[in-house]
């Protein structure tokens, strides 16, 4: 049979997936090819197991600008994406992890809080948070299932006033309710000052609206060991 008579498969694209809303995940490479991928469902039920995410990937978007991909056929070798539920895409600066993008005005406070995320970025790859001077926690948001909780570095050494940590929560939140007001943990308790945060736990931001006890970790946190005693 002469090459001419045979259908040509079209060319294997590699592409890098992040995942929404994750400033600190470093992406995913993947190959895909109609051998291995039949449907775009195929492709985003694979994302969803590779990059252990939260909830089932139903969409892709650009990194720069969140340009929803519809199909397999959009999708560009040599590019990347980011991986989402159905939340909406999240802007961070995911090809530079560690570095969030800040809408609006650059005043003193998102500008100090910009400096903590570099600096927990370089704690989790050497182990030396103690050393550095720095911790994490993650937030969810009230009575929201659908989206992953945010990570919220902290320093040590020099903790923001709480009126300034709840204005940048605020930010990261963007909560239907508007402005976060309390952040409570897991159990409801109301949180009164950074000074009681605590490295690796769970916390919930909360607006003008009561606080809804709901499976907030169970639901949006991948069930591992190493994470099951950090809930609380």
């Amino acid at each position: 049979m002469s090459s001419h008579g045979l259908a040509l498969a079209p060319p294997a694209k590699n592409v890098v997936v992040y995942r929404n809303g994750d400033p600190f995940f470093p992406g995913r490479k993947f190959v895909v090819n109609q051998r291995r991928f039949l449907t775009f469902e195929a492709f985003l039920n694979e994302v969803t197991k590779s990059i252990c995410a939260p909830l089932a990937v139903r969409n892709l978007y650009t990194p720069r600008h969140g340009h929803r991909i519809a199909e397999l056929g959009d999708l560009q070798d040599g590019c990347q994406y980011v991986a989402a539920g159905s939340e909406k895409f999240k802007r961070l600066h995911y090809l530079n992890p560690g570095r969030k993008v800040h809408r609006g005005t650059r005043n003193s406070e998102g500008l100090q809080w910009l400096a903590f995320l570099p600096i927990f970025h370089s704690c989790r790859n050497t182990g030396s948070s103690h050393a550095l001077g720095c911790f994490c926690c993650s937030v969810f948001r009230n009575a929201d299932l659908l989206s992953p909780p945010f990570p919220l570095p902290l320093s040590r050494s020099t903790p923001p006033q709480w009126d300034m940590l709840l204005a940048t929560l605020t930010k990261k939140a963007d909560l239907r309710s508007g402005a976060v007001n309390k952040l409570c943990r897991l159990d409801g308790t109301q949180v009164s000052g950074g000074e009681e945060l605590v490295n690796g736990h769970y916390y919930v931001a909360v607006g003008n609206e009561e606080y809804k006890k709901l499976p907030y970790f169970e639901l949006l946190v991948p069930q591992e060991p190493a994470c099951r005693t950090l809930r609380y």
